[in-house]
């Protein structure tokens, strides 16, 4: 059975509380509450004095024992309370970094199970084709840059499948605010070098200077500097005829004297 006496000297014992977190080097504020933690403990909270840890407590757990009258130190521990700053919540570092992060001269290594990538010799599903009756080295060459020979690792169906989605939904697919308002589709654009590999069929790079120069954009985005746009005809404001001013006849006017005031 809990001894009850023994409780409620645990939880009166405020001052032993107080006393203890002094020795401790800290000036501890009001004392908040005291709960009782079992049969034979109590915790009191004290404000936080300190600088940086707004609404924080200091928790001073005291235990006792049966039979005896002696109360002991059991912990001493610093706790937010309502309201108290926090940090944010803690997230691994490969979670935390994000597209444009990457500065000039930073280091970023794919883990070792990276899912967008897997071992060259894994087929990826790309599509290629090699000319068996071809001698040029250059031929050669190409192929084997387009199969990804000489390379440890190559993107796998998950990686490709996510840069595709990402793209596709981002501000140059086609459900941006540009792709919406363009007469024609990239597709269709003399600027458009399409991808090579699985990824050809929907994406391209624009070489357009005056357009998403050097971006990856999907076939389906667009915007007004697509290569058929044609450029307004006629002279002057497409809205009204031009106004010739060249033809215009000069007609001295002379005005006539005041008449007279009564």
């Amino acid at each position: 059975m809990t001894d009850v006496s023994e409780g409620g000297r645990l939880l009166a014992a405020v001052d032993i509380a107080r006393a203890a977190l002094v020795d401790e080097g800290q000036q501890p504020g009001a004392h908040r509450r005291s709960v009782a933690e079992g049969e034979w403990a109590a915790a009191h909270y004290f404000d936080a004095e300190l600088a940086g840890y707004r609404g924080w407590q200091w928790c001073v757990v005291l235990a006792g024992s049966p039979g005896s009258d002696e109360i002991t130190l059991s912990e001493v521990v610093l706790l937010p309370g309502d309201g108290s700053l926090l940090a944010p919540p803690w997230v691994p570092w490969a979670e935390r970094v994000a597209s444009g992060d990457l500065a000039p001269g930073d280091l970023l290594a794919a883990e070792p199970d990276d899912p967008r990538l897997v071992p060259n010799q894994i087929d990826t599903g790309d599509e290629f084709r090699f000319d068996s009756e071809s001698e040029d080295p250059d031929d050669i060459g190409q192929i084997a840059g387009e199969i990804g020979l000489g390379r440890r690792r190559l993107l796998s169906y998950d990686g490709r499948a996510d840069a595709a989605q990402r793209w596709y939904d981002g501000d140059f697919g086609p459900s941006s605010e540009m792709a919406q308002a363009a007469p024609f589709p990239c597709c269709t654009c003399g600027f458009y070098v399409p991808l090579a590999g699985a990824l050809r069929a929907g994406f391209g790079a624009c070489t357009n200077e005056y357009a998403a120069d050097g971006r990856v954009v999907s076939a389906e985005y667009g915007c007004g500097a697509h290569s058929d746009v044609q450029a307004p005809k006629g002279e002057g404001s497409p809205a009204y005829d031009a106004y010739d001013d060249g033809a215009l006849e000069v007609i001295s006017v002379t005005r006539d004297a005041e008449p007279a005031r009564s």
